[in-house]
């Protein structure tokens, strides 16, 4: 049977009917989760087809009312709910530890959740708070969850690591690995963190598929311009606005970006996860539901850069990830 030709105004749901087969008896972890999220409806439109879909969340009750509404969407939808603040290395390990005594493997990790263009913060562990939502946190997470992912492995299946980034990578320099270790309110900015943390993402998906040598592939991509839950928090507006993606009334600008409406915005998530097509490109970077690796800049596509920022986190959480 041939496959459809993806576009960017696929929807989630065109996507998971193609690949049913693909889906079906597979388990899913999706973080950032909450309501009016492209993770919300990525975890909503898989639930209708996997076997298990893993949602978290830092705050109990949000996370309870988009379990609800999962459920309520999707009433077959087997959701297990799981607190994880990607900001506590703490938090992450607990999680982590209580997804590891789940009976069930782990086919794919998605890494949805983003912090959005906010002012300077530390979390408590005394990391920048894009960069560890963005990446510390996953990169912890998917070192704790290792086994669980290569324990879904078989001759005819390998697990997936999916990270969510942003074309707005382009427009910074790349990852600065001095400002990753000690980072300082006077070297950042809104758009130089959130274009750090886009970068960091790519080159973390590029490089689980080397590290691991295959056993789990990895994924990055842009879901596109979306009227998120994120992108309305008074505390990223300021940075919307100031890349054109909201005007100044905080309503999408849909002259200087083609926003796209939320189930389209899940659905180049929901082929990085799935899509049999893309396998043999592991490391990949997509767009509009294809792979698009001409769109991703020098500084975010480099093995070496790559290999440094792993190092670099390795250091930073005192030990090492390794397959």
């Amino acid at each position: 049977m041939s496959l459809p030709t993806f576009t960017a105004t696929t929807t989630a749901e065109e996507v998971l009917q193609a690949f049913a087969d693909q889906v079906k008896d597979k388990n899913v972890l999706i973080t950032g989760t909450s309501l009016n999220g492209i993770g919300f409806e990525t975890a909503r439109a898989i639930a209708k087809y996997a076997n298990l879909v893993i949602i978290t969340g830092y705050n109990a009750e949000r996370l309870k009312l988009s379990e609800d509404a999962i459920k309520k969407s999707v009433p077959s939808a087997n959701i297990r709910p799981l607190i994880l603040d990607l900001c506590s290395l703490a938090s992450v390990r607990n999680a982590a530890a209580e997804v590891n005594a789940y009976p069930e493997p782990l086919h794919v990790l998605i890494h949805n959740a983003a912090h959005g263009g906010g002012p300077f913060q530390l979390t408590p562990d005394g990391f920048e708070s894009q960069l560890s939502t963005a990446h510390i946190g996953p990169f912890l997470l998917t070192k704790l969850l290792a086994p669980k992912l290569l324990s879904a492995s078989s001759s005819k299946y390998t697990p997936r690591v999916v990270t969510i980034s942003s074309i707005g990578h382009a427009h910074g320099t790349g990852v600065d690995l001095d400002f990753l270790a000690h980072p300082t309110a006077e070297k950042y900015t809104n758009q130089s963190g959130y274009f750090q943390a886009k970068s960091a993402c790519i080159l973390f998906a590029a490089e689980v598929g080397r590290r691991s040598g295959g056993r789990v592939i990895g994924f990055s991509l842009h879901p596109g311009a979306i009227y998120t839950n994120l992108m309305q928090k008074p505390e990223n507006q300021t940075f919307m606005k100031s890349i054109g993606a909201l005007k100044e009334d905080g309503t999408p600008n849909d002259t200087q970006f083609p926003f796209k409406n939320m189930a389209q915005g899940a659905a180049t998530t929901v082929v990085a996860a799935f899509d049999p097509r893309i396998e043999d490109q592991p490391g990949s970077y997509l767009v509009d539901c294809v792979v698009a690796n001409d769109q991703v800049a020098p500084h975010s596509s480099d093995p070496e850069m790559a290999k440094k920022l792993w190092d670099a986190t390795e250091e930073l959480l005192g030990e090492k990830f390794t397959f």
